[in-house]
């Protein structure tokens, strides 16, 4: 325990009836076991609180940028007070107007050891130290920075520095804040029972801070529920395929397919392994569905146990839809949309047949199952938009089924009757919750003459002479017993009250789970998978830089008033990929580039020309005779490649590529004249807000990251781009009359001297508006962020938010805009409100 003296400072900043942080108290580290932790702390500014325990208390240090694995980093660590040990555990809010005000997590955690006499090294400025933790590993120094000024000081500076060892590496290729932003917190420390084990340290011939691609993976299973969850934007749905679930790994030319319970079935599915080969991925794991597909291009579960028997599994198709680790990376961490990203850019030039990446629907969840049962598919699976990648049975992934299906133990059969060949019927089973094998009825439809004949010699293999079932039941007493060896996938129409299933059909035998697992499947209530999901904690954005994504001329610095550089620039656009891409989804993009950095010369381009930028897609010349193609960024690959050609801004059309002629949005730029103070400016969004209300239109907000605001009001696609045009520039000068000393109509310096001119012209035809989540190029760097109506009174400028600080509000996301598409109505209405005739 710290003795009173060493904590009087951390105690005498706080008021303890008012903020949760602990007094005092927490266990010491067993001996040779010292705690050490990384606190990231959302205060009035981002930094990372690094805490090693020594003489009883965790001595701190506020790292404003965080630790860096590149040694050449000497990260600036300075000293603040002690803290208890229990602080180790801390997350939560500490609220306004308290010391450090603002949100922690536990970023990482560990042990820590000395190199050297730990309490020498402190007294001397100069601790060497060795830590194991989940993020951060081998060898450190934190040296305290001399000088009369420095030593006499309350916080004295020191340096973090990582030293030269196999977990270094260049800050041009990693970002360890970047690529695993993340609470620990829930996590058991490393090396307890149940903690995922560290990656190995690499061999010389593996690149430093990499982590080794595990032998095994087992994959994350979905829960069955019985209906859609209630937040359909929390979400994303795909098809519940008809098939074996598969994964693989691939290190070099080597390829090895494993099915969910880890046997490997290579051999069997040799054309399989041979794509995978010929697509030349990088070390990864996939996670994935093989599925043969009927003669309707739906998948047949039949037809894909044909395959194997006849071993034509040539028709086989791999459908992959995560992707846990690839490229030195363990991606489990990382939320769905970032791994999903990851997989496409990375599927996206594999030209096979046979491997194809597993497409998502955009919409609700009832609509999406509705559809799939009328195609005859077997049903959806819904993940969690935020989802982590568990190995493991998790909420975050649910099932919802057309029909009853699932697996039965088979524990005998029924002789043939009449002219029928082979057996009559299969004696189905379920486990219980004692493990003891129920019977849960007979199946005699679904069968071909031909699996009917290879059903009976596989029986006649595992016959016996008792029942394997628990209970004495109503069975056939001349059926045959098997022992319980045999898998069979049924479909049925309901499960009676005596515990068994009512019109059963036979589709196949299943080879990839052992009979053990097999239990009647229950759906749980959505809502409470919905909460216990929510229960969990909710992952940031993370990072998925690839590694081998080179970026020219990294450390080039863009912006000389923050010192932010080509690499930070990039970084930023592998972060914010999954919040971005909604917001350039279909639409035609256009680029500010800025070669020369902030304060050179920009190009704004809105044609591929002759510039290659993977990931950055043609759009069809039609959409705009007479030029080159516009600019379609699809992908996370698109994005990195705009970046690394210097693109720092991303603008879209007020239209998407299916509907170019009809807008589906209309856009207020309000822009201050000089001397608007920025309160009017607060005024001026929320008048605009309540003349769209009265109109009956729906508005959403966001900052410019410059100057001002953008008001966006979502439209159903009707009309074309002249009347939405002239009906923005009615209602701008609706404004202009009634309120002229807030609003002007005309555009120019000197129309709106201390005045707003909201920028009705982003409505037209060809006009781009700066996306959101968008860096603006400008001193600073501010983004352009989504918020809610009522945070407009709480943000001090149209850059509330900068590269800097844009991870204290990576939480909320896209939150504040939800329901944009569902608002979205036609402008007949208001245009007859507001006196105005097309």
């Amino acid at each position: 325990m710290a003795k009173d003296d060493a904590l009087k400072t951390y105690k005498a900043k706080r008021n303890f009836k008012i903020t949760s942080e602990p007094e005092e108290g927490g266990e010491a580290g067993a001996e040779g076991q010292r705690q050490f932790v990384i606190q990231k702390h959302w205060a009035t500014r981002l930094h990372y609180d690094l805490r090693l325990e020594l003489d009883g208390t965790m001595k701190s240090w506020a790292v404003p940028k965080g630790p860096s694995f590149d040694p050449s980093d000497k990260r600036m660590a300075v000293q603040v007070e002690d803290h208890p040990i229990s602080y180790n555990s801390f997350e939560g809010q500490i609220p306004a107007k308290q010391y450090g005000a603002g949100k922690v997590i536990v970023w990482d955690k560990g042990t820590w050891a000395p190199i050297g006499d730990a309490q020498k090294g402190y007294r001397d400025g100069k601790l060497k130290f060795e830590l194991h933790g989940h993020k951060l590993r081998g060898h450190w120094t934190l040296v305290r920075m001399k000088g009369k000024d420095r030593d006499d000081a309350k916080q004295p500076p020191w340096l973090l520095i990582k030293e030269h060892d196999d977990f270094e590496r260049p800050a041009t290729e990693y970002s360890v804040v970047d690529a695993l932003p993340d609470s620990v917190g829930k996590r058991p420390m490393p090396g307890a029972k149940g903690a995922r084990k560290p990656a190995a340290k690499k061999s010389a011939a593996k690149p430093a801070g990499k982590v080794a691609l595990p032998a095994t993976l087992k994959p994350q299973l979905a829960t069955l529920v019985d209906a859609p969850p209630a937040d359909p934007d929390a979400w994303l749905y795909e098809i519940k395929f008809d098939g074996y679930r598969l994964l693989a790994r691939i290190d070099g030319s080597k390829v090895q397919l494993f099915t969910r319970n880890g046997h490997d079935w290579t051999h069997k599915l040799g054309n399989l392994a041979a794509a995978l080969q010929k697509a030349k991925l990088p070390p990864c794991w996939l996670d994935g569905e093989i599925v043969v597909n009927n003669a309707a291009g739906v998948p047949d579960f039949q037809a894909l146990q044909n395959a194997f028997d006849k071993s034509g599994t040539d028709a086989i198709v791999y459908f992959v839809f995560d992707l846990p680790f690839c490229e030195g990376q363990d991606l489990r961490e990382a939320p769905l949309g970032a791994r999903r990203a990851r997989l496409q850019t990375l599927l996206q030039d594999v030209d096979s047949d046979t491997v194809r990446f597993s497409a998502v629907f955009d919409a609700p969840g009832r609509d999406i199952v509705l559809s799939a049962c009328e195609l005859g598919l077997e049903g959806v699976i819904g993940k969690r938009k935020d989802s982590v990648y568990r190995a493991s049975r998790s909420p975050d992934w649910i099932k919802l089924k057309c029909s009853q299906r699932q697996e039965f133990v088979i524990g005998g059969w029924t002789d043939p009757k009449g002219a029928r060949a082979g057996l009559g019927a299969l004696l189905l089973g379920v486990h219980d919750e004692r493990g003891a094998l129920r019977y849960a009825g007979n199946v005699g439809s679904g069968f071909s003459a031909a699996s009917l004949t290879a059903l009976r010699q596989q029986l006649d293999k595992i016959a016996a002479k008792k029942s394997p079932f628990s209970a004495k039941t109503a069975i056939d007493r001349s059926a045959h017993w098997v022992a319980p060896k045999l898998i069979a996938e049924i479909s049925f129409s309901e499960w009676t009250k005596t515990g068994s299933v009512r019109h059963p059909v036979f589709h196949g035998l299943r080879a990839d789970k052992p009979p053990v697992q097999i239990v009647r499947e229950r759906p749980v209530d959505a809502g409470s998978s919905a909460k216990a999901s929510k229960a969990a904690p909710k992952p940031a954005l993370a990072s998925v830089l690839p590694a081998s994504f080179k970026v020219s001329s990294p450390t080039r610095v863009i912006d000389a008033t923050t010192g932010a550089t080509k690499i930070d620039v990039v970084r930023y656009y592998a972060l914010i990929a999954p919040l971005l891409l909604p917001h350039l989804k279909g639409r035609p993009v256009s680029l500010v580039r800025a070669p020369e950095g902030i304060g050179g010369e920009l190009f704004f381009q809105k044609h591929l020309d002759k510039y290659k930028m993977p990931g950055v897609r043609p759009l069809d010349p039609a959409l705009d005779p007479g030029h080159a193609p516009l600019l379609e960024i699809a992908t996370a690959q698109g994005l990195l490649s705009a970046a690394q050609m210097n693109a720092l801004e991303f603008h879209t059309w007020n239209a998407v590529k299916t509907a170019i002629g009809k807008p589906d949005r209309m856009t207020f730029d309000l822009d201050p004249g000089e001397g608007v103070a920025w309160s009017t400016m607060q005024q001026a969004a929320k008048l605009v807000h309540v003349l769209l209300k009265e109109l009956e239109l729906a508005a959403f907000v966001k900052t410019s990251g410059g100057k001002g605001l953008h008001v966006v009001v979502p439209l159903q696609k009707r009309d074309d781009w002249d009347t939405v045009k002239a009906f923005s520039q009615a209602i701008v000068q609706h404004l202009a009359r009634t309120l002229p000393q807030v609003f002007v109509a005309k555009s120019g310096p000197r129309n709106r001297v201390g005045k707003i001119f909201a920028d009705y012209l982003r409505n037209g035809f060809g006009a781009t508006t700066a996306s959101a989540w968008t860096l603006r190029a400008r001193p600073g760097l501010g983004v352009s962020v989504p918020i809610a109506w009522d945070e407009v009174d709480h943000i001090d400028s149209g850059a509330h938010w900068k590269l800097a600080d844009i991870h204290r509000r990576l939480d909320t996301g896209n939150a504040p805009w939800d329901g944009f598409a569902e608002a979205a109505r036609s402008p007949r209405e208001a245009m007859a409100a507001l006196d105005f005739t097309p």
